[in-house]
């Protein structure tokens, strides 16, 4: 496929890894804060927003507390409220969006008017939401990023980060595939939060993160079990290999090209779909850790609606537009529909609902 390059600006200036730079971290849950304190600590000129009151008035007030397997950190950090913006003056370089898929568009067009002429958006998130960030923004003011980063956070100011920074890791690439110095600064910046590495197929690598999130999120989000626990669930692993080869089927039938990730290799994605997709699982399984809870379970546990709709519900959306069926991902996005809709709650017992539903539909 023809990529067209995009009117990346000549004059484009590069830091030393972000020095100089005015930075913004939009969105501070468990991850934002990961990387808000890190950026931080790498002593940039980074300011943190988000929309959880008593969080900013915490991280005003007493900064961040990060807790790691291995160390803390403790860090006063530049917070500020959304509702601040309206009275800064100041632009942004560099802003990184880490929210919920469903929250990118509205806090895409609020930040817009404090993003530079030549800044950049860099959207942390799972799913696939470059298209409507670059909608709003432009496509030369986008870049993409694959994050595997594991971390809760259920008191304000306080986060447990599941993965170290030796244990993250994350990919960022340009829309158009094509190597420039600011996506070379961007991986500089990331690489003070974890493991970065720089991808000229941004859109196919986020696929793939988003079929190992299908496998993963999807029936944890419906039976709210840790890793720890999935032996109790016999049979569960067929499931997630077939939620993963629906999502690759249609990934495929779309046009994105599957690549390696999570600091994989390309013998690593050797051998048949099923090889790959339990390399994929059993790899982000390990770098996330056998007692963490993954982020529908953290929502549930909020009373926060997840994003479920934007991961499995995703496929089954782009599966019926593409021709591909889906029964496995459609049975877990009528769960997690009804689990957001309180029709039901995230339970073992939904177990035997999914597998009902996918026996009559198979």
């Amino acid at each position: 496929m023809h990529k067209r390059r995009l009117p990346h600006n000549p004059d484009y200036n590069e830091g030393t890894q972000g020095m100089g730079r005015k930075i913004a971290v939009l969105g501070s849950g468990a991850i934002g804060s990961s990387v808000g304190a890190d950026l931080t600590r790498a002593e940039l000129d980074v300011t943190i927003f988000d929309q959880w009151p008593e969080h900013v008035e915490s991280m005003k007030t007493s900064g961040l507390h990060i807790q790691m397997m291995d160390g803390d950190l403790k860090i006063q950090v530049r917070a500020a409220h959304l509702c601040e913006l309206a009275s800064m003056k100041e632009e942004f370089d560099i802003i990184f969006l880490v929210v919920k898929s469903y929250d990118t568009r509205w806090m895409t067009e609020l930040i817009k008017p404090y993003l530079k002429s030549d800044g950049v958006l860099v959207g942390v998130q799972n799913s696939m939401n470059n298209e409507a960030i670059a909608s709003i923004v432009g496509p030369e003011r986008t870049v993409g990023c694959v994050v595997e980063l594991s971390a809760e956070i259920y008191t304000p100011g306080l986060v447990q980060r599941n993965t170290t920074r030796k244990g993250s890791w994350f990919s960022v690439g340009e829309i158009d595939g094509s190597i420039t110095p600011r996506i070379e600064e961007i991986r500089n910046i990331m690489s003070n939060v974890g493991v970065t590495e720089i991808t000229t197929n941004i859109s196919g690598a986020k696929w793939t993160k988003l079929i190992s999130n299908v496998m993963t999120m999807g029936p944890k989000g419906i039976l709210g079990y840790k890793n720890d626990e999935a032996h109790e669930f016999p049979g569960l692993l067929d499931i997630q290999v077939n939620l993963g080869k629906e999502s690759m089927t249609v990934g495929t039938e779309l046009g994105y090209n599957i690549e390696p990730i999570f600091g994989l290799d390309a013998d690593d994605f050797a051998g048949s779909d099923d090889q790959v997709l339990i390399t994929t699982l059993k790899t982000l399984t390990a770098h996330v850790g056998i007692r963490a809870r993954t982020a529908p379970i953290q929502d549930f546990l909020k009373g926060r609606k997840t994003e479920m709709d934007y991961i499995n519900g995703l496929v089954s959306i782009r599966g019926r537009e593409v021709g591909v069926p889906t029964p496995y991902n459609d049975a877990i996005s009528e769960i997690s529909r009804k689990i957001n809709n309180g029709e039901l709650k995230m339970d073992r017992s939904n177990y035997t609902l999914l597998k009902e539903m996918i026996s009559n539909t198979t």
